[in-house]
């Protein structure tokens, strides 16, 4: 009985977080369109609701409705399963990130605030969210389209390029508080802003942050979308829900990507202050990684894309060498200041 009500916890946590995540994604886009929008000096989404809050609903149902269409020449299986490849690996992530520090007795039932804790989680991360790019690779390749193709192309090579640096940026906060879980790195770093590890660890900070930029494929990184060259990339045959599965994808990625970063930089749930922990952690866990969103939608709006060869030079020649190099530095402080 026992065993039961554990599956039942932990299914009610998965539809929890996946339905917060979604509602998340439906809005960011809606917060994305009206920062534009105030960046470029116009209004944005005002139709539908209240300055256009119920904008991201009617874009979901619009979707939902519109005709599904398949190319002639396209492999048809394939091209049915890309969309859904990119998606899940996107969520899958979730599972072990630690939202905050209380849990929640309801019923006499516990719910943790995480769904679990791996203590390989940051692997688990990478681990799954590079599937993603099969994905795309795949959806390209199965639209027989030309331009599909140079997106699926395209992205599988900037994968390759910032997965390496991107990961081995997260080796610093793991050497500091010698764990791969995510719950144990947040505790890691309690007591104030001063623990964080964004003050010790500011070179693998710079490289994570622009290394999920370009893994996100978001501004100036977009090369596998790159609407002036390739129409939309590698989803230009896609519509309907299939089109909307890519979309939802990216900015789950964007939250994905950003609740990693507070955890292994900004102390996750902790409170910048000792003075300041009445106020709920989960509150601090969503400022901090709604702080990298606004970052991510602040690049869109200021920062040109930059070229291709551009983009695997920058990756390979500086990213990589920097992120080594910060290791290399990094094992060796603690292993000297420890013993």
């Amino acid at each position: 009985m026992d065993s039961i009500i554990q599956i039942l916890i932990v299914v009610v946590q998965i539809g929890l977080v996946m339905g917060i995540v979604l509602l998340n994604v439906a809005y960011l886009t809606y917060f994305e369109r009206k920062i534009l929008a105030d960046m470029q000096d116009r209004l944005g989404p005002m139709e539908v609701g209240f300055h256009g809050l119920l904008q991201p609903i009617a874009d979901g149902l619009k979707l939902f409705f519109k005709e599904d269409i398949i190319p002639t020449g396209a492999n048809k299986i394939i091209f049915t399963a890309a969309p859904i490849l990119v998606l899940i690996p996107a969520l899958i992530g979730f599972a072990v990130v630690p939202f905050g520090r209380d849990s929640l007795t309801v019923f006499g039932i516990e719910f943790k605030p995480f769904i679990t804790d791996l203590n390989i989680g940051v692997l688990y991360i990478l681990a799954f969210a590079s599937l993603g790019a099969y994905g795309i690779l795949l959806g390209g390749w199965a639209s027989n389209s030309k331009y599909a193709l140079l997106g699926g192309l395209r992205s599988a090579a900037q994968v390759i390029s910032y997965e390496l640096p991107l990961g081995l940026a997260l080796v610093g906060p793991i050497l500091l508080s010698e764990s791969l879980s995510l719950v144990t790195m947040t505790t890691a770093q309690g007591g104030g802003i001063w623990n964080w590890y964004l003050w010790t660890q500011p070179v693998a900070f710079v490289i994570y942050v622009i290394c999920a930029i370009a893994e996100t494929n978001r501004l100036p990184f977009d090369l596998p979308e790159a609407e002036s060259e390739l129409v939309a990339g590698f989803f230009t045959e896609y519509s309907g829900m299939r089109f909307s599965f890519f979309f939802l994808a990216e900015y789950a990625n964007m939250i994905l990507v950003s609740c990693v970063a507070t955890v292994a930089f900004l102390g996750g749930w902790q409170p910048p202050l000792p003075f300041l922990d009445f106020i709920p952690p989960l509150l601090w866990f969503l400022v901090k990684v709604y702080v990298f969103l606004f970052f991510f939608i602040w690049l869109r709006a200021t920062v040109p894309r930059l070229r291709f060869d551009q983009l695997m030079a920058f990756g390979w020649k500086v990213m990589l060498p920097l992120s080594l190099a910060n290791i290399l530095i990094t094992a060796t402080v603690v292993y000297v200041w420890r013993h």
